[in-house]
């Protein structure tokens, strides 16, 4: 597995973190914890011991669950979480309407102020059953609660030995510099932008401003939520609580279109390289200028260990080319 080290930060991470989302349940059409908790295992035994999740993934319940998984071998793992978004308490930026794992309504507020995220960081403490917390990261920026002020929070969370190191997620370039700034002498270890082969708005200005500013990038979605793996057929449904359902990549003409491209300039590379088509995909990413990281779900061991895999698989500038330029002639009806 390749290593990197995140940003200006102390913390070294592999290039594929194991992403906790789908194994909260939410938005996933629930999940399996017993499968989910060996997948982590899995994962971590292959070298993708860096684990990301949030307080929202499944209301508390997927960090509940990796937090029981790596309970043994707290020693061996990068916890990677976040602050910002509850459900539990309606301050800040309404942000949208959802249901929580037993069908009971909630509303998500933005909510970075600073006695919010000392609440939620002890939470997932307790949740993640550790004393500290590699990287919390600020899930969304709240803009009714200035900057300095939540970033001033984890500032003195990081005195107390409570959190590592400090990053954000979602933010674009402007905010950056303005939290590079406040939070001093302390390192903005990263950002958590979404970046993928269908969603490279992140290449314009993100990534080059982390490139430039020392700040690692840690991307989410890479594989699009399985559309990237060429294993969701245009003809599969989904089910009203999984959110693929109205994602407009997922639109079944959108879904051949990408199968078809996968199958045309993926497949080959995958075929020489005894690779599947997800992990040259998560290659791809992670090769790209600025990219630290790439973070890749798993609800089972078999993907955990597909993904892990990716993280030691190079391919040549013909070879990252030549995906980069079938993609580039891709298009989709509707938008993300």
């Amino acid at each position: 597995m390749i290593r990197r080290k995140l940003g200006k930060s102390e913390l070294e991470v592999p290039a594929i973190v194991f992403g906790a989302w789908a194994i909260g349940g939410w938005q996933w059409g629930g999940s399996d914890d017993v499968a989910a908790a060996h997948a982590i295992e899995a994962g971590i035994d292959a070298g993708m011991n860096a684990i990301d999740t949030a307080p929202i993934y499944g209301f508390g319940h997927s960090e509940e669950v990796v937090g029981r998984a790596v309970a043994e071998r707290r020693a061996e793992v990068l916890l990677l979480t976040k602050v910002g978004l509850r459900w539990d308490d309606p301050r800040g930026e309404f942000y949208f309407k959802s249901a929580d794992l037993a069908g009971q309504p909630r509303e998500i507020w933005r909510n970075s102020r600073p006695d919010s995220i000392v609440a939620e960081v002890e939470q997932s403490l307790r949740r993640l059953r550790t004393n500290y917390i590699d990287l919390v990261q600020i899930h969304w920026h709240d803009p009714t609660t200035p900057l300095s002020e939540s970033l001033g929070a984890l500032a003195r969370l990081v005195q107390q030995g409570k959190v590592r190191a400090i990053g954000v997620s979602n933010f674009p370039p402007a905010l950056l510099q303005e939290a590079q700034l406040e939070l001093g002498s302390i390192p903005l270890a990263s950002n958590q932008p979404k970046y993928s082969l269908v969603a490279r708005e992140a290449e314009n200005r993100l990534l080059p401003w982390c490139r430039e500013h020392g700040v690692g990038a840690i991307v989410y979605s890479p594989l699009e939520q399985g559309l990237l793996t060429g294993k969701v057929p245009a003809q599969r449904t989904f089910a009203l609580d999984d959110g693929r359902h109205k994602r407009a990549t997922f639109k079944p003409e959108n879904r051949a279109r990408v199968n078809a491209l996968l199958e045309r300039e993926v497949a080959p590379i995958a075929r020489r390289h005894k690779a599947t088509i997800a992990q040259v995909v998560l290659a791809w990413t992670v090769a790209q200028p600025g990219v630290t990281s790439a973070i890749a779900g798993a609800r089972t061991p078999a993907q955990a260990l597909e993904n892990a895999g990716a993280g030691s698989l190079v391919l040549d500038t013909v070879e990252l080319g030549s995906i980069r330029l079938g993609f580039e002639q891709l298009q989709l009806s509707g938008s993300s």
